[in-house]
């Protein structure tokens, strides 16, 4: 009997034999930095003439790898090698696919300080933040594997005298896989396999910063079994390829992890139905946030200050999840934010290849422009507090950044950032701290730290979230346990590592056989 499903462990660093280990695997991916990565298409090498170039954001001479470039040509070729291996893949066992994935998660498992190590260069994640990275992409594959071997057989339904009736899941057809670079192994990870454990085949297409760990990826499905053209690899520019295979009427759903704008834009171009598409086409699409911890006046100081450090700063910001509005009650104000204040200036910035960084780079020049430009807008809004700064000099390195007395309406409250940037605003009451923190086109995550029983159920039914946490940081939340997506702007509410992600991918058959 299978094991029932665990989270995947955090690597505890204090470990003189996990700093070693981690260190091995720093070299390991040092040795193969600047090699050349192909299009992977029907399990063939392509080799293409354009190049992506992978640099390491906190060390921009220093190049990860030279990944193919795909074109609109090779996107066809791609289509039609997926349309083909749809044909007998949709037929294989659920148990087959399964095995893969597990097969899967056991390789990354056996190199995983490797892994990390390469999320650490090409992505600029330090230690810790790789770790979990690669933990989760583990659980993805573990935890959809277990759910398609839950729904195989399909759900119960009632059969009466003279007739039986079956209700079973099938999969859809071809999908785009379009994840995100700051969780550039975790979400490409689970928005490839979610697809193909359910039947279907895919065409991922990599971010354009992230696209070696994606490729190192295909290796491992490779290595665990998984027949050619299931997933096809072709990394290459959003307005060429990425517009092209939205478009296509062969196209049966798109997974997109990103931007509000550009996710919305993929909504929309989805919905058009072209010559020859004969269904309409299924978008899961997660978004972005402005997410906010609320503090009452019955809170854990200490708590409540850490929380806000850890979510709003974690990866320099650059999550969906992260803590870009601290909306405190005004009796707890200065000392919540002295507190932060005090927390942040201990914050170490730096390389994130050593152990001790906290803060690493931010992901390229444009993420850098963006986040120093909303800097100098907070200037004009609020009151710096510390941080302000930015360096892009050898890497794109930002310092952690809080304002302080902002009105609810200004913009670095209303538009996401995403970068190491927190904006604090005073609320007379917890209920008007509510209102505050609803006061937004997102509804990803958000978090209330309050010893108040009364003020944590008004919050479970007001504060309009997808994923809310009582008592702890709006960032981490762990595939099976909480499962992740948000309402309004922030997506399509398709809750990732949970129960009902695999059905997104599937359409039911109702079959009934009279006597």
């Amino acid at each position: 009997m299978m094991k029932p499903y665990a989270h995947e462990p955090f690597t505890d660093f204090s470990k003189k034999e996990n700093q070693a280990a981690f260190l091995e695997g720093l070299k390991k991916v040092e040795s193969y930095l600047g090699e050349t990565y192909d299009l992977i298409i029907g399990g063939k090498r392509v080799e293409t003439n354009d190049k992506i170039v992978s640099i390491n954001p906190a060390n921009k001479e220093e190049v990860i790898g030279y990944v193919g470039k795909a074109t609109k040509e090779h996107a066809e070729e791609a289509m039609q090698v997926a349309l083909k291996a749809f044909e007998t893949w949709r037929k294989s066992k659920p148990e087959m696919r399964a095995e893969i994935l597990f097969k899967a998660a056991h390789i990354v498992r056996n190199r995983k300080h490797e892994f990390s190590a390469l999320l650490v260069k090409e992505a600029g994640k330090p230690w810790h933040e790789a770790d979990a990275d690669i933990a989760e992409g583990i659980d993805f594959m573990e935890y959809y594997g277990r759910q398609m071997l839950e729904l195989k057989d399909g759900a119960p339904v009632l059969s009466r005298p003279g007739e039986n009736n079956t209700y079973g899941y099938i999969p859809l057809g071809v999908g785009v896989t379009i994840p995100p670079w700051n969780f550039a192994f975790a979400i490409m990870v689970g928005t490839t396999v979610a697809p193909i454990v359910t039947g279907n085949t895919v065409l991922l297409k990599p971010a354009s910063a992230t696209p070696v760990i994606a490729a190192k990826f295909v290796e491992v499905l490779e290595e665990a079994g998984l027949p050619a053209g299931v997933v096809n690899y072709i990394p290459g520019s959003g307005s060429e390829i990425g517009d092209y295979l939205v478009d296509h009427p062969k196209t049966r759903f798109i997974s997109f992890t990103g931007s509000r704008e550009v996710g919305t834009r993929i909504y929309e171009r989805a919905s058009i139905v072209h010559p020859e598409q004969i269904w309409l086409k299924r978008v899961i699409a997660e978004m972005g946030g402005k997410d906010t911890i609320v503090v009452d006046s019955d809170a854990d100081l200490e708590l409540a200050a850490e929380s806000i450090v850890k979510s709003a700063f974690g990866f320099a910001g650059q999550k969906c999840s992260a803590c870009s509005r601290a909306v405190i009650v005004e009796d707890m104000y200065d000392k919540v934010l002295n507190r932060v204040v005090e927390l942040t200036k201990e914050l170490i910035v730096g390389d994130p290849a050593k152990r001790e960084t906290f803060v690493g780079p931010v992901i390229d020049q444009a993420a850098f422009d963006k986040i120093t430009k909303y800097i100098e807008i907070g200037k004009q809004e609020g009151k710096l507090i510390v941080g302000g700064t930015g360096d892009d000099s050898k890497g794109y390195f930002v310092q952690p950044t809080v304002f302080a007395d902002l009105d609810p309406e200004a913009r670095i409250m209303q538009e996401e950032i995403f970068g190491p940037v927190v904006a604090f605003t005073k609320a007379k009451s917890f209920e008007e701290a509510i209102e505050i923190a609803n006061n937004t086109e997102y509804g990803l995550t958000g978090s209330v730290i309050s010893n108040n029983r009364y003020n944590i159920e008004k919050a479970k039914e007001d504060f309009h979230v997808g994923n809310l946490y009582i008592n702890r940081g709006c960032t981490g939340a762990i595939v099976g346990y909480q499962p992740f997506g948000g309402f309004n702007m922030s997506g399509t509410d398709s809750k990732a590592g949970g129960p009902d992600y695999l059905l997104l991918h599937m359409q039911a058959k109702s079959i009934a056989e009279q006597f």
